[in-house]
């Protein structure tokens, strides 16, 4: 893009006469043009001086810098590491590029024209995508208070990538062969609360079992919660073993709502999260939590700038 052309953008955006195709590309020259060391910067300033990933200790000094960033010697076990090492993000090159990446995944864009607008490979894109949420979903998961709704919804089980089948090969996704709740879906237990402080857990294959709501759910309930599911046995027998109240609403009866008592915030996020999930044409099994993890973070919208997203996956323990 040459001077001419940016400057009749930018009398298009004092117009206001910009189209959606013409703002992502003025975003990306912009994010092109910033200074190469910005993203290491800020790298820098998230980690402050980090204790050694290898064995814990905060005793370190300096021992010179490696790809731009400062480097670190352990005192005690003498290894070296710098402000990624052992998180998600160590040894991805490309660093300049990282925060017009992380613009993308705000903006929810697929894996290919997210690597078209920020001129790397496909699978460069594909790489940055899942490392960027692991590490941003390496921060605690919230408290859970008052009156919390939990369901689970369903996806059919996908092995997409996989080169090992031991079932026929599907189509394009393909059907269940066996109706209702089976070995086939993956479980997606969404817990929300009414202040909007959502978790979201992929249990597993099959219906949801109490010990799996042991394992997932009790560590992120207020022991004081008033926990409201539809009336599954499994969420019964949860909360007696835990000692919570619990209320059950009994949807299948046709009863939406008791009261105050529904579990309609927390059925709204699953819709929600099967309708934005279609624009990916299919997520493996494998990676499905990073997709629960990443439309929670985007529901919450707390992180929404790439300089927030760096911040928290260099940051978060």
């Amino acid at each position: 893009m040459g001077a001419a052309d940016v400057q009749v953008l930018i009398e298009a955006l004092i117009q206001q006469q910009l189209s959606e195709d013409q703002v992502a590309l003025l975003r990306g020259f912009l994010a092109n043009v910033e200074q190469p060391g910005q993203c290491l910067r800020l790298i820098e300033e998230a980690a402050g001086k980090p204790p050694c990933p290898h064995c814990g200790c905060q005793r370190s000094h300096r021992c010179g810098q490696a790809s731009g960033l400062q480097r670190y010697r352990c005192v005690p076990c003498r290894r070296s590491f710098n402000a990624l090492t052992g998180t998600p993000l160590a040894r991805l090159r490309l660093r300049d590029k990282w925060l017009h990446y992380l613009q993308c995944l705000i903006e929810s864009i697929p894996v290919r024209p997210a690597a078209k607008r920020v001129a790397v490979a496909k699978s460069t894109s594909f790489r940055w995508r899942h490392r960027f949420i692991a590490a941003v979903l390496r921060a605690p998961r919230p408290q859970l208070s008052g009156i919390v709704e939990a369901d689970e919804t369903y996806i059919l089980e996908s092995r997409k990538g996989s080169r090992h089948l031991d079932r026929p090969p599907r189509k394009r996704g393909g059907k269940a062969r066996r109706r209702g709740i089976s070995g086939e879906l993956d479980c997606i237990l969404v817990a929300r609360d009414r202040n909007r402080q959502t978790c979201d857990f992929v249990t597993g294959r099959g219906p949801v079992s109490a010990s799996q709501l042991i394992k997932h759910l009790k560590p992120v309930l207020a022991p004081d919660v008033l926990l409201v599911t539809d009336a599954a046995k499994a969420y019964q027998a949860f909360a007696k073993q835990v000692g919570i109240t619990h209320e059950a609403i009994n949807v299948r009866a046709g009863i939406r709502a008791r009261g105050a008592l529904h579990i309609q915030g927390v059925n709204g996020w699953h819709s929600c999260f099967k309708t934005w999930l279609r624009r990916f044409n299919g997520v493996a099994s494998r990676y499905l939590a990073n997709y629960t993890g990443w439309l929670r973070v985007l529901d919450a919208a707390e992180l929404t700038a790439p300089r927030q997203w760096l911040h928290i996956a260099v940051a978060s323990d």
